[in-house]
């Protein structure tokens, strides 16, 4: 998968950007929510990188308690505390002239906050237990689902340590918010699995192309990897067939059919709940609006509070 698969225009411009910036070290902040592939984008920019020969190492910050993370994150000396029977290295001495990954960079706590901006600042650490001062060369790629402006408007982030990570920031929109890459990714992982299970899985039906596009992928790009292993498995020829996608995603209604004019037409047959008719309009209409919710709600002359109330 290319830096520029994506066909959504605020991602391409911001990776155009990006490409610019790759043989730089500057720090990279990428934002979206859960799925949206923040740390696939981050491998991917350090395999890019002057950098890729080098270690990439991640860590989940908001997977653990301020004293572990510590810990993780600058290493210990023995005897540092309970249970510190070795000296060990933390994440950063680990990435050492590679990339460090900080995924839920938002998690951290102020007294976590204060040491991470030492360290961008000045590549500077003291593992716990040790007065000895280490130094790490790493290039630091960060990702969060929160809105750090307001974080620090609430004083819950510095916000010098925002700047400091705030020189690159890539928005990862949700996949619904671009089914253009639908295609490209969902081959992209029909390939990764075929190989890894040893198939000759190459192409995917014109029918489960059209509703993996359609599908609303709630799980985002992670959902959609998940689906294609599963299709890849499942698969006894070289095609992904409706067959094989997952219950929900076979149940997606493709885009319709355009009619005189050109614009789509929904057709259900009679007898088909009114409440079912509705979802099946509004999903219509968001494809054809390519997932803008607002334009979709002004299209059918309802609130866009409603569309996201109709279908849960």
């Amino acid at each position: 998968m290319t830096l520029l698969a994506t066909r959504h225009r605020g991602l391409a411009a911001d990776l155009e950007r990006l490409e610019r910036g790759l043989g730089s070290d500057a720090t990279i902040l990428l934002l979206g929510g859960p799925g949206t592939g923040k740390d696939r984008l981050a491998r991917l920019l350090h395999d890019r990188s002057p950098r890729a020969a080098e270690p990439f190492v991640r860590i989940d910050l908001a997977s653990l308690a301020d004293d572990l993370l510590e810990s993780e994150l600058f290493g210990h000396e023995r005897g540092a505390f309970t249970g510190a029977v070795a000296r060990r290295d933390g994440r950063f001495a680990l990435a050492h002239r590679g990339t460090l990954f900080l995924d839920e960079i938002g998690s951290v706590s102020p007294a976590v906050q204060v040491k991470l901006l030492r360290v961008l600042q000045d590549g500077a650490f003291e593992p716990l237990g040790s007065t000895r001062t280490v130094r790490a060369d790493v290039r630091i790629v960060a990702a969060t689902n929160a809105n750090l402006e307001q974080e620090v408007a609430a004083g819950r982030f510095r916000e010098d340590l925002f700047y400091r990570l705030n020189v690159i920031t890539i928005a990862m929109p949700a996949l619904r918010d671009r089914p253009d890459d639908v295609p490209v990714l969902a081959m992209h992982f029909v390939q990764h699995y075929a190989a890894r299970n040893a198939k000759k899985v190459d192409t995917i039906a014109r029918g489960a192309m059209e509703r993996l596009i359609a599908y609303h992928w709630p799980g985002n790009v992670r959902e959609l990897e998940h689906a294609m292993e599963r299709a890849v498995v499942l698969t006894t020829g070289r095609s992904i067939e409706i067959e094989h996608l997952p219950e929900a995603v076979r149940q997606a209604v493709p885009l319709p059919a355009a009619g005189p004019g050109g614009v789509p037409v929904v057709s259900v047959p009679v007898g088909t709940p009114l409440e079912e008719v509705e979802r099946l309009l509004i999903q219509a209409t968001l494809r054809s609006t390519g997932g803008n919710k607002q334009r979709a709600a002004d299209l059918l002359g309802i609130a866009a509070r409603t569309i996201y109330r109709k279908l849960g």
